[in-house]
């Protein structure tokens, strides 16, 4: 009998991940990867700058599936199939250990991608995985013969077909329509491709000359929606970026795009107040301070050049002291301190950290098997779904677990 062969088409993290899966768990079937570049797991090289963000030490799917903007609910179904500490065993049992960060997010102890990178290839190199670059497959055929055998040809540019037993479509998020065509041809959805992950570019306004400076504690709102995050936000020279605003850009992705990214924003500097409750504030800290300059007692721990950046926006003399502060700029100030306004214009994208909203719809692939509803014996896995993460090791989770269900049905379907 001839072996029956799976075909992995993305040489990523999901790409290897269900190669080497399916792999040891069947070596009586024939495993190739396929890459359209002449590169091997270039994603996890840059990730956690170059330290590979494995995972996030998160053990509750219920507060882990509150980390991805899309593709909730079909992650509650996949991640009780495998988890973080699927994740965390996995790589213990090839002899990398893996370390927790303050933050939660999770590294080799290492501290270098290199150490996933080789565990991955010498798995595959171990279980006999053929791994074929510079293919880019553009056509997905699916061939039923006389003998009742259903099986798969495979174009690649140059012409070349390959037959296959099950393929995985494991090739990441694609970031032009055009790119996607062999895929909706299979009969599937695409969720068309946005940015997701990116900092806030507000040009030409003064704040970028505090650039470096960070706040741990705000609220950051787009205007008009829905959206908003709190956490750490960072003054760039050419804008915002940090935890809050990457959160933000990742859960209004789709209508960040729609609004051509030009779209208002307010920035509450002081996350644990509101306009009336800063206002009280204010009541006691007059009486209190009430001889102190304002420039020399900031009270909120905002850095310093950030307080005298309010002050002067104010329009506040640096030597008035708090007992005679007027009214109407103790109002503007309190205004300012809790919803300053700024109009956005574009964004930047870290490529490191480049992550795409959109994919293939995810009703049309079962969370349990992650095969396609649509084709038989056709599997997806990683960013090519309609799943995304924020940072901290969310999106290489899904990466994991995906594949190692796709990996674990295929196996299964060829006993």
């Amino acid at each position: 009998m001839q072996k029956k062969k799976l075909i992995v088409i993305g040489a990523g993290a999901a790409g290897f991940f269900c190669a080497v899966n399916a792999a040891s768990q069947d070596p009586e079937l024939e495993v190739i990867l396929i890459e359209k570049t002449n590169k091997l797991l270039s994603k996890v090289r840059v990730s956690g700058g170059g330290r590979c963000n494995v995972t996030h030490a998160c053990f509750s799917i219920s507060e882990m599936i509150k980390k991805y903007p899309r593709g909730q609910k079909f992650l509650k179904q996949a991640f009780h199939l495998f988890f973080t500490s699927d994740t965390i065993d996995w790589f213990d049992k090839r002899n990398v250990k893996l370390k927790t960060e303050d933050d939660g997010r999770m590294f080799p102890e290492s501290n270098t991608s290199e150490t996933i990178i080789n565990c991955l290839l010498q798995e595959a190199n171990k279980l006999n995985v053929q791994i074929l670059m510079n293919r880019e497959i553009v056509e997905i055929q699916k061939i039923s013969s006389e003998e009742n055998r259903h099986y798969f040809h495979l174009v690649v540019k140059d012409g070349l077909v390959l037959e296959a037993d099950f393929i995985c479509v494991a090739c990441g998020g694609f970031h032009k329509s055009q790119q996607y065509a062999w895929l909706t041809e299979t009969g599937h959805s695409f969720e068309s491709p946005v940015p997701s992950l990116f900092t806030f570019n507000i040009p030409k306004n003064s704040i970028s000359e505090l650039m470096g400076i960070s706040v741990e504690n705000t609220l950051v709102k787009i205007n008009g929606t829905k959206f908003l995050q709190t956490g750490p936000i960072l003054i760039t020279h050419w804008g915002f970026s940090g935890p809050a605003v990457l959160k933000l850009s990742a859960f209004a992705a789709k209508e960040l795009a729609g609004m051509n990214y030009d779209f208002p924003i307010s920035i509450n500097w002081l996350g644990d107040f509101n306009e009336n409750s800063l206002l009280e504030k204010f009541k006691l800290l007059r009486h209190e301070l009430a001889a102190k300059k304002m420039i020399n007692k900031n009270p909120f721990n905002l850095p310093l050049r950030l307080w005298k950046y309010h002050l002067e926006q104010c329009g506040i003399n640096m030597d008035i002291r708090w007992a005679d502060l007027p009214a109407k700029q103790q109002n503007q100030l309190v205004k300012q301190l809790c919803a300053q306004q700024f109009q956005v214009k574009g964004k930047t994208t870290f490529k490191e950290e480049f992550v795409t909203a959109g994919g293939i719809a995810l009703n049309e692939i079962d969370a349990n098997t992650m095969q396609s509803k649509i084709v038989s014996h056709l599997f997806f896995a990683g960013e090519i779904l309609d799943v995304d993460g924020i940072t901290g090791g969310f999106n290489f989770q899904h990466a994991w677990t995906s594949a190692w269900i796709a990996a674990n049905e295929i196996t299964r379907l060829n006993k």
